[in-house]
This record gives structure tokens, sequence and C-alpha cells, in this order.
């Protein structure tokens, strides 16, 4: 991805008017993921690269009428689509891009994130954007609703042990930015990392 994120939102552009319809069935595993984040009501949450809003309900769900509920992503037709499903109503919807965020350090509980360390264009700056924005103790879920090996086989292509979401190199990149990861699970079901913020 170039650092100007023209790529990304061609691609991702071109995709949002049916890109729920393309993925009908994984409402549950960000329900699911949604819940090992550990969110209590009130709490204050960031979908990171939220899309169409799919995290948005369930996010709105864990934290109640008095949390807050922040979702951004750096294509506008994909939060046009969030808006035309109706998930505007779970959440704040942000034109920004994750490498920037327009938001205050340490003012975050969690940051939930799905499909979003492939297209990080440095992770490493950009997990520890995601770290300044969250209080020390806070959650980072790093999540997609399959494995690393369904989606390589769904994409045509094989798992490579340069991939960011294996364990073993996941665990070092966090550390260089400010998480520890707590939790690792990678299935054909379902992949969900979990990290905490250090202090």
């Amino acid at each position: 991805m170039s650092d100007d994120h023209t790529h990304v939102q061609e691609f991702f552009g071109a995709r949002a008017a049916d890109w729920d319809s393309r993925f009908p069935d994984d409402g549950p595993a960000y329900a699911a993921a949604v819940d090992d984040l550990g969110l209590r009501p009130g709490d204050r949450v960031l979908d990171a690269g939220c899309g169409t809003g799919r995290a948005l309900p369930p996010l709105r769900a864990a934290v109640g009428p008095s949390g807050v509920v922040l979702g951004a992503d750096l294509t506008p037709e994909m939060l046009q689509a969030a808006v035309r499903a109706g998930r505007e109503r779970d959440g704040w919807l942000l034109l920004a891009d994750v490498a920037a965020l327009p938001l205050r350090p340490q003012t975050l509980d969690a940051v939930f994130a799905a499909g979003l360390i492939a297209h990080l264009p440095n992770p490493v700056d950009n997990l520890r954007e995601l770290a300044r924005v969250v209080r020390p103790g806070g959650t980072l879920a790093l999540f997609h609703p399959i494995g690393r090996a369904a989606l390589a086989a769904r994409q045509g292509r094989q798992v490579t042990p340069d991939d960011l979401r294996a364990e073993t190199n996941l665990g070092p990149l966090l550390a260089r930015s400010g998480w520890r990861m707590t939790s690792y699970v990678d299935e054909d079901a379902r992949f969900l990392a979990l990290a905490t913020r250090e202090n």
C-alpha cells in the first residue's frame, strides 16, 4: 500500500456497495470477538478500519448507552455503506486514517480492528498510533472472521512465514508498538489476537 492510501481506497471503494452481501454470515463471529474484548458499560471504544460498520452494533451493545463507540475508516464509500445499513446509530463515523487519528492521547479503553493489520503501510508506527489513543491497561483486538489458512485458501495463496499475523511475528510486532499480546487464536472459524496497552 502506498503512503497516500490510494490503492486501499480504490480497492475498498469499488467493493463497498456489496461488501456485506459478500460475507452475510460473519455477524456471530464479530459478536463473539467483541465479547472477548471484555468491554464494560460506559467504556470508550474505536473500531479502527471499520469498513461498513459490522462491529458497531455489538460494540454499542457491550458499552451501553453511556459508552462511546467510534468507527474510523479511510474509504468514504465504506462509511456511506455503513450509513445505508443504519449503523451510524450505533457509533460516530469518522473519515480518518488510523495512522493519524484525530483523538487525544489515552482517550479510549479499547480498539477493535477487523482485517486491518494486512492493510497497514507501517505496522509498528500504525499500531503505536493505536496505542497512543488507548489508556494504559486498555485492550486491542485484532480480528478476522476466518483464520489465516482459510483466508489464504479463499484468496488462492499460501500462508507464508513472513505473515504479520503469525504468532511468532505478531507478538514482537505488538511489543515494539506499545502492546503486550495476551491471547492468540488462529482457527479456521476465526482469527483473534488480544493485546494490552503497556504503561
